[in-house]
């Protein structure tokens, strides 16, 4: 893996200039308006014009981006928007710790070779063409995301991506031109076999109920809110959603390999190459096999972690659970697992060298070369999740939006709700947002009386579907960190994809999902009428 420092973009260099100009332009007009021009609390009107600042720098690379994210560290404390010690501690997250572990999993993956063994049985099976290489990598990524988190299914494809295009790399060319036509290709294929990863994991993500904590979130607060209303069952979120899944994850595959260039393979076929490239690297070693077996134990115990359950009915208990009941430990997370299994691997003997010392699985030399100037950028999208939150801006935005919603048709209400989510949730956390608004949504939709499923199930999925930057999502940061994307390339298919899952998604709640779950877009059901919805404890 790179470092975000290997990032190179072929960009105009007046750009990052004209970034800073631009940044502290609209960070002082934001920061200078009167105070009753939204009717925000001064911490909230400071944190939106450190947002703007941080947003422009991040677009136009106007400092590195891990730089622009530790804007936070130094501004939140200054203008009144979270104390230092606070602030400081978005940077120290569990998350931070499961991107930490999961770094040294693919590193070891990496470090024996296993991904290129990976990757040549891969696209041996899938097929050798640019554009089958991206499916097969995105149906696998998306399906993994449905039962794991989208950081671990990220984690867990990235090494063998690269492998495989590294492996691409070494066809033979007939001559210069055919070598320049080949690498040119593959340079094309790189960004979008990585971005293809990020997009289909977050996408697979909100296809089932355990996919994404976004999904959890918005069920615990609907049933707290309308505790009469009828449960919403896996299954049933299953059969509603999984179509805009599918569409969703045609439609990104159809835009990242438009006009994708193929890659000549050998005279003597794809399939006959990839198998003497096999054979050359001669039967697994014992540190591939154990990092082999590393990398299955940990995709399972991610995996079965936690109960695994369809239409209600639990098929699998989670080990996770059963530790915390049996032993009354507190809360495991993923974190847990992934560095769990990135210790062992500092204790798995994998070779002798030459000198006759043991080497492990993994050594901390190695360790060094970690991207943390990625793990920094993610503590940075943290930081201003938290004070989204712990400022009310998101509840304040959402306040702002859900009055202009009055009196407008049920089309405009719902996508009107989906473009403010999905832009929303590029500089706040997902989990965070949904958390914050739903309970704004839900009292909105009974005010204009509404089905409030119409506009918090999309809402729910929109939170999913921020495609721009590389704080967006996990998937984002994960795939960035490459080194082999930038951000222009990221924001240029994030935002045209952002704007895809806004109609999408606006489609399908009337088509299947509204019909799925008997949501009417021009009554309020009974059990969420105000004498319902009054024995909620949850409160707007």
């Amino acid at each position: 893996m790179a470092s975000t420092s290997d990032i190179n973009e072929s960009t105009d260099s007046r750009l990052p200039l004209f970034g800073r100009i631009l940044g502290f332009l609209l960070f002082g007009l934001v920061w200078s308006l009167p105070a009753d021009t939204w009717e925000l609390s001064r911490p909230a009107q400071n944190l939106a014009a450190v947002s703007v600042l941080m947003a422009v720098f991040w677009l136009t690379q106007a400092l590195p981006m891990s730089a622009t994210a530790l804007v936070p560290l130094a501004m939140f404390p200054l203008l009144g928007i979270q104390s230092a010690t606070l602030v400081s501690k978005s940077y120290i997250d569990r998350n931070i710790f499961l991107y930490f572990g999961g770094f040294i999993i693919a590193m070891g993956i990496e470090r024996w070779g296993l991904h290129r063994r990976m990757a040549l049985h891969i696209v041996r099976r899938i097929g050798t063409s640019s554009a089958r290489i991206v499916l097969g990598f995105m149906l696998a990524t998306a399906f993994l995301s449905m039962w794991i988190s989208n950081t671990a299914s990220s984690l867990l494809m990235l090494p063998i991506a690269l492998a495989l295009v590294n492996s691409l790399g070494d066809l033979p060319a007939e001559n210069e031109d055919a070598a320049k036509t080949r690498d040119q290709a593959i340079n094309r294929l790189v960004v979008v076999l990585l971005l293809g990863v990020a997009y289909s994991a977050s996408i697979g993500g909100f296809t089932s109920l355990v996919g994404t904590p976004t999904n959890l979130t918005f069920t615990q607060i609907f049933e707290r809110r309308f505790p009469e209303a009828p449960d919403i069952a896996a299954g049933q979120w299953m059969i509603a959603v999984v179509p805009v899944g599918v569409v969703m994850l045609a439609i990104c595959w159809g835009i990242l390999t438009f006009r994708l260039p193929s890659i000549q393979m050998p005279d003597q076929g794809g399939a006959n190459y990839f198998d003497d490239r096999l054979r050359k690297l001669g039967p697994p070693t014992r540190a591939e096999k154990s990092m082999f077996l590393i990398f299955l134990a940990t995709a399972l115990l991610w995996l079965f972690r936690t109960d695994l359950s369809f239409a209600g009915t639990t098929l699998v208990p989670g080990w996770g659970n059963w530790v915390e009941t049996t032993f009354q430990t507190a809360e495991i997370h993923d974190s847990t697992v992934a560095l769990a299994m990135a210790l062992l691997m500092f204790l798995i003997p994998a070779r002798r060298n030459e000198n006759g010392r043991t080497e492990h699985l993994m050594d901390w030399e190695t360790v060094e070369n970690m991207p943390w100037g990625i793990l920094i950028l993610i503590g940075g999208g943290y930081a201003l999740a938290g004070a989204f939150q712990s400022t009310g801006l998101s509840e304040d935005i959402g306040r702002i939006f859900a009055s202009q919603l009055a009196g407008q048709s049920a089309w405009l209400i719902v996508g009107g709700t989906c473009l403010l989510l999905t832009f929303l949730t590029e500089l706040t956390s997902n989990t965070a947002t949904v958390a914050t608004l739903m309970p704004v949504l839900a009292a909105t939709a009974v005010a204009i009386n509404i089905d409030p499923l119409l506009i918090m199930i999309p809402a729910t999925i929109s939170a999913s579907c921020a495609f721009m930057l590389p704080i967006a999502t996990p998937p984002n940061a994960i795939v960035f960190s490459s080194g082999r994307i930038s951000m222009r390339q990221m924001a240029r298919y994030g935002i045209l994809l952002n704007l895809v899952g806004v109609v999408v998604i606006t489609a399908f709640m009337f088509w299947i999902i509204g019909p799925q779950f008997n949501v009417k877009s021009d009554s309020l059901p009974e059990w969420a009428t105000p004498s319902a919805s009054e024995l909620s404890t949850e409160k707007p």
